[in-house]
């Protein structure tokens, strides 16, 4: 058998011992969703009733087997098996109410991978005109880029003279003005 408790509005805790195992469902709806935990503790065949007390701090059940007893706290969707009996003199017993089963909850539909974003389309308004790789902006006759990775700039193409000043090229290693030996 199934037993079924209401913690609150929309929060029910169902639980249900299957030869040794005791499987705790922590069941939380509201209006559009739904959220849901579930823990399996071997405890051994039930000899009592489950039961269960309301803390300050969520509740805890409390669960009577052959082998001893055994606590479970849970606290909003969250259930912890605790290592030792808890004080329950200032608790709440709440009621238990016994069912068929355990509910089953519907499947959700598995997600479709998502897909790549697509690059990014420069900006247009009006005349001027913004794009990410390269990063530049135009605007009527002016142009400014930066962070293009497909050439060098020119200005890391040319090369000047340290002794005079003329441009030399790349493969120059004298300058042609004034002979001075290029770097």
């Amino acid at each position: 058998m199934a037993y079924m408790c209401e913690l609150g509005s929309g929060h029910n805790i169902y639980l249900e011992n299957q030869g040794s195992q005791t499987f705790v469902t922590s069941l939380v709806s509201s209006l559009g969703q739904q959220q849901q935990s579930s823990i399996s503790l071997s405890t051994g065949n039930w000899i009592a009733l489950p039961e269960m007390y309301r803390t300050p701090h969520g509740a805890i059940l409390k669960i009577t087997t052959a082998q001893g007893e055994h606590f479970i706290q849970i606290q909003g969707s969250s259930m912890s098996s605790m290592t030792s009996a808890p004080s329950l003199s200032s608790s709440q017993q709440m009621q238990m109410t016994q069912i068929a089963r355990m509910p089953v909850t519907s499947s959700i539909p598995t997600m479709e991978p998502m897909q790549p974003i697509p690059p990014l389309q420069p900006m247009k308004m009006g005349n001027m005109e913004m794009g990410m790789n390269p990063m530049e902006m135009r605007m009527g006759n002016m142009h400014v880029s930066m962070g293009s990775v497909s050439e060098p700039t020119q200005a890391k193409a040319r090369r000047f003279c340290s002794q005079c000043g003329s441009a030399t090229k790349q493969e120059d290693r004298f300058c042609s003005s004034c002979g001075h030996k290029l770097a």
